[in-house]
């Protein structure tokens, strides 16, 4: 999604593009997300300027492209206890709180609002700038209107392999690529070609694991998180966190997976649900349980129901730059290419402005 955003920005602003995929569709944490547009936990400052910025661009990418399945949905951060209430009531305050769309719901205008949620719960969190995008289809409706534009060529199943001289690549089938700028948006992919550009690249992988149930029946009309999310984004720090997360600590399966709730309904019904985070490497190659019956318990425990059938697991890997407070990793390798990439968890909510950001910077 971040080169496709980039090939975007680049004819946007009359550029012809060659888009050289690894492989002949996105398989990576381009399409293994939750499609969240996702400002309100983001750290203040640049972090919070970026995703409002991106919030911004999607929209008006979403209003060309219906395929792209945008939607402002806004978000419910649920909370159960008057611990948690006063760790989102400490957010309501925050200096960007408005900017943010931060509202304190208690829980009659939560099911007003969201009638899905019948469960037992004190109130929520609302993020009215929240907003989504369908994760599987949205990287392909983005290439068909690029490619209308008749100047964007996508060439899938090429992997680049070198970097000849000032803006020239080789790819793995030996042909040569010129251009006026080369942009390397690599993802996870960080062994290889990146590792001999760049060999101290301060950047991680990290794993995570994700569900998807067949349709629910009803409108889930906002994403919803649990407020094991105010542990996990920085926009909650605080006295109040701290003092809430002394006194309740994250159940033991929660805590060993590093875990969240955040749930968001897909285009046909089902809902996407998830999610752990795995830092240490070599990576399991399987998925475990536990997380997953963890997660069914708490959104079971929201929605005062059974959750339906799960039809799809799978785990996912992103690239997050090892200084998290940082919102990209962005390096000029040599005049005319760039190395971008890194984004974290940011990557659907963020690209559009990273783009933005590429552009300017090189000067296009």
């Amino acid at each position: 999604m971040l080169g496709t955003l980039h090939a975007w920005e680049a004819v946007e602003r009359g550029h012809e593009v060659v888009h050289i995929e690894r492989e002949t569709e996105a398989r990576g944490a381009s399409v293994r997300n939750f499609g969240l547009v996702w400002v309100g936990g983001r750290a203040g400052g640049p972090e919070l300027a970026t995703a409002l910025r991106a919030r911004e661009l999607w929209e008006g990418i979403g209003e060309r492209v219906p395929g792209l399945g945008f939607r402002p949905n806004g978000s419910l951060t649920v909370v159960r206890n008057e611990a948690e209430h006063a760790v989102a009531e400490a957010a309501t305050r925050r200096p960007d709180a408005a900017s943010r769309g931060y509202e304190l719901l208690g829980a009659d205008d939560v099911r007003a609002l969201n009638p899905a949620l019948r469960g037992d719960f004190l109130g929520a969190l609302r993020c009215e700038r929240d907003a989504a995008v369908e994760p599987r289809t949205a990287q392909r409706a983005l290439r068909e209107a690029l490619s209308a534009s008749g100047r964007y060529t996508f060439l899938g199943g090429r992997e680049v392999r070198e970097v000849v001289g000032e803006r020239s690549v080789r790819d793995d089938h030996g042909d040569l690529h010129e251009g006026d700028a080369v942009v390397l948006c690599t993802g996870a992919w960080l062994g290889g070609l990146v590792r001999e550009l760049v060999p101290d690249l301060p950047v991680r992988r990290v794993r995570l694991q994700m569900m998807q149930t067949a349709p629910l029946g009803e409108a889930l009309t906002t994403s919803v998180a649990d407020a094991d999310s105010f542990r996990y984004y920085p926009a909650y720090g605080g006295p109040e966190l701290d003092a809430w997360a002394a006194a309740q600590p994250q159940q033991p399966v929660a805590a060993e997976h590093r875990m969240q709730l955040l749930m968001v309904q897909r285009a046909d019904g089902g809902l996407t649900i998830g999610d752990t985070h795995e830092y240490a490497t070599p990576f399991g190659f399987d998925v475990v349980e536990d997380p997953y019956e963890h997660l069914t318990g708490v959104v079971e425990g929201l929605l005062g129901r059974p959750l339906p059938a799960v039809r799809r697991r799978w785990a996912g890997v992103y690239a997050q730059c090892t200084d998290t407070s940082r919102v990209v990793h962005r390096q000029r390798l040599r005049d005319g290419v760039w190395l971008v990439t890194g984004p974290g968890g940011r990557g659907m909510t963020c690209s559009p402005a990273l783009a933005e950001d590429t552009a300017n910077e090189i000067g296009w």
